[in-house]
């Protein structure tokens, strides 16, 4: 009892500094003089940077006094008013390594000056500008140069690498890739991610631009107008420029990510053609980092350091060859448990295919059978929410709970089934092990013309108690009422053992509290699998 106290208040703790972007915990300070036997520690200063149009960004600087060549890192802040300061440990700790670092508050945060732009163009030539002034203030040569960021300080490393040939290489940490299937899943606003951008901006000054887009999303209106926006913004669009380099790319992310879900991602790393390697955790965003920017143990900030060891200093320290995919396995939550892959296609090795079923008897629940199911029809009332949902109201809490060991556990028998369509398959013979991104085809007929369905997919045990492996959402918006949809929708990238003698569970109903949805209310979903079209779950296995 006592245990599981103190998880909870840690797991309470720690979620509000996320929520935050991972605040670090010590305060800055300047280090003391080096001692005749201690190598020169890099002096510590405030500075004011030059940025685009007359503005200063707030920073600071760790330069080494002497005139050797040395590499240098640039680290460009995340979303959050607490800008730079979140570095604090990190850029020491780089700095004591040998890198001239310099850190600073992207504009519209902290104490920068401007307007938050969120990846626009002035940010991509503020980190130039950043840029020029290290290189200035370096008393020797700059050998080579890297970008690192945690949330909105990756996104903003990656585009400033696309338009800057003097990056040699970037570490991304909860990052994006599209911006705009962040945003917009499958015709779905992600309502959460937007309103957490929000929150966590506090008084940060975002441009007209930032607050048009964010309202667009939220109100549901020119939807075309904010995509062009995020389209701008998405490391996605610039694959050929960082491609044309082979600028090498390290990526960070959580597998239940809600701010930007890992499979916008992952389609962007899978883009790229130089060097990579992406390290999947267990979390939600800016939590796998954490402790690592605290200046604890941590494997993410520590593969970090390697890839700019490798590709600023040329250590072969192994990072390069070992693996392009680096993962946690839920729920295996031990930082040196983790599975590698030479790529992500090896990541997925096979496919068991799961027909849904419709209810045997006076069953409620449809079946998921390795054997084709045609000809059933199962309905249910949309427009009101269910006990099953992505991971609650809260965006980032969840994500805690996981990495503290307590995963959020959904009561199966409380999912209603008047607001859902539930299908269970049998108690697992083996463990069963889900590596990679479960494809779900779904025909369903709507009462109206524009309808939204939400996909979960559960790990339940013999008493009913379940864990949510992954979901996604998915929107018609030009259909007709009473005109079936065939829905083919790409489930968020998962790895998950489910033990033996667990069920794998899927649900699928019409609302969730991080996703607006096109539903009105008192209409119904009338799930089949006709011959021409059936319903399937395919379960990716490796």
């Amino acid at each position: 009892m006592l245990r599981s106290r103190f998880a909870r208040r840690a797991a309470a703790s720690a979620a509000a500094l996320a929520i935050s972007m991972a605040t670090p915990a010590v305060a800055e300070a300047r280090p003391s003089a080096p001692s005749a036997q201690a190598p020169a520690v890099a002096p510590f200063q405030l500075v004011k940077i030059p940025g685009v149009g007359g503005i200063k960004l707030d920073g600071a600087t760790w330069i080494h006094p002497d005139a050797t060549p040395r590499p240098a890192i640039v680290l460009p802040s995340p979303w959050t008013q607490f800008g730079w300061h979140t570095y604090t440990v990190l850029a020491t700790k780089y700095a004591l390594a040998g890198y001239n670092v310099l850190a600073y508050s992207a504009r519209g945060f902290g104490f920068s000056e401007g307007e938050a732009e969120a990846g626009g163009p002035l940010d991509v030539r503020d980190g130039s500008k950043a840029l020029d002034y290290l290189i200035a203030h370096a008393p020797g040569r700059t050998t080579k140069v890297g970008f690192a960021g945690l949330s909105y300080g990756s996104g903003l490393s990656q585009l400033i690498a696309a338009h800057d040939s003097r990056v040699d290489a970037v570490a991304a940490l909860s990052t994006w890739g599209d911006l705009g299937e962040a945003f917009y899943e499958n015709r779905t606003r992600h309502l959460g991610s937007v309103r957490a951008l929000q929150t966590v901006a506090g008084n940060a000054r975002l441009s007209a631009h930032t607050r048009q887009a964010f309202s667009d999303i939220l109100t549901n209106r020119n939807i075309p107008r904010a995509l062009a926006w995020a389209r701008q913004r998405s490391p996605q669009t610039y694959l050929k420029q960082l491609n044309k380099r082979r600028v090498p790319v390290f990526y960070a992310q959580g597998w239940h990510e809600t701010l930007f879900p890992s499979n916008q991602s992952l389609k962007t790393f899978n883009g790229l053609t130089g060097p990579k390697r992406i390290d999947m955790s267990v979390g939600d965003h800016a939590g796998p980092e954490m402790t690592g920017l605290g200046g604890l143990p941590n494997h993410v900030t520590k593969d970090a350091k390697r890839w700019f060891d490798r590709f600023l200093k040329g250590e072969r320290n192994g990072i390069d060859t070992e693996g392009q995919v680096n993962s946690q396995v839920m729920w295996k939550y031990l930082p040196w448990l983790r599975e590698t892959r030479a790529d992500w296609g090896a990541f997925t090795e096979g496919t068991q295919r799961l027909d849904l079923a419709a209810p045997e008897g006076r069953g409620t629940d449809g079946g998921l059978r390795p054997a084709p199911s045609t000809g059933w029809r199962m309905g249910f009332t949309s427009g009101k929410d269910t006990t099953a949902n992505a991971a609650g109201s809260i965006p980032f809490l969840a994500g805690v709970r996981e990495m503290a060991g307590l995963p959020k556990t959904y009561r199966t028998h409380t999912i209603s089934r008047e607001n859902a369509a539930v299908w269970s398959g049998a108690p697992a013979e083996s463990t069963t092990r889900l590596r990679g991104a479960p494809r779900l085809r779904l025909t369903y007929t709507p009462t109206t013309a524009r309808s939204t369905i939400f996909a979960h997919l559960f790990d339940v045990d013999g008493n009913g108690s379940a864990h949510i492996i992954t979901h996604a959402p998915f929107t018609s918006l030009d259909g007709r009422a009473g005109r079936p949809v065939t829905a083919d929708i790409r489930l968020q990238a998962a790895a998950y053992d489910v033990p033996k003698g667990h069920r794998l569970m899927l649900v699928v109903d019409t609302k969730d509290p991080l996703y607006g949805d096109a539903n009105g209310a008192g209409g119904t979903i009338t799930v089949s699998s006709p011959k021409s079209r059936p319903s399937y779950l395919d379960v990716p296995t490796g």
